[in-house]
């Protein structure tokens, strides 16, 4: 079994920062992607920054220029930096493991979900 162990949300004012975390473990033998997600109340979860194996980021224009996406592929973690923080920022954040393959042998594929840790932004 895969669990992805998420850390570091939290209050903040606007204009702060916030650093997340988020360790895959279990029987992992590669991961194709990592990401995080948002979910604010009354609205759809929506991506906020991935990350492939190969070191390829991609962005929601949002976030552009403020939050930074990288990760460790020998470690199966993934961190979210985000400066410049506003109000609309506030959200539970979910990370996402995508594409993660459990054994050399078996090319079956199964995506992942964090618990989500919550961020908030203050006025």
């Amino acid at each position: 079994q895969v669990q992805l162990v998420e850390s570091g949300g939290g209050l903040v004012q606007a204009g702060g920062s916030l650093r997340l975390s988020c360790a895959a473990s279990g029987s992992i033998f590669s991961i194709d992607a990592m990401g995080w997600y948002r979910q604010a109340p009354g609205k759809q979860r929506g991506l906020v920054a991935s990350i492939t194996r190969g070191g390829s980021a991609n962005y929601v224009e949002s976030v552009k220029g403020r939050f930074t996406i990288s990760s460790d592929n020998a470690k199966n973690t993934v961190v979210l930096q985000m400066n410049s923080l506003k109000p609309e920022d506030t959200s539970v954040y979910y990370c996402n493991a995508i594409g993660v393959r459990t054994s050399r042998s078996s090319s079956f594929r199964s995506d992942y979900w964090g618990q989500g840790t919550q961020v908030t932004v203050s006025s």
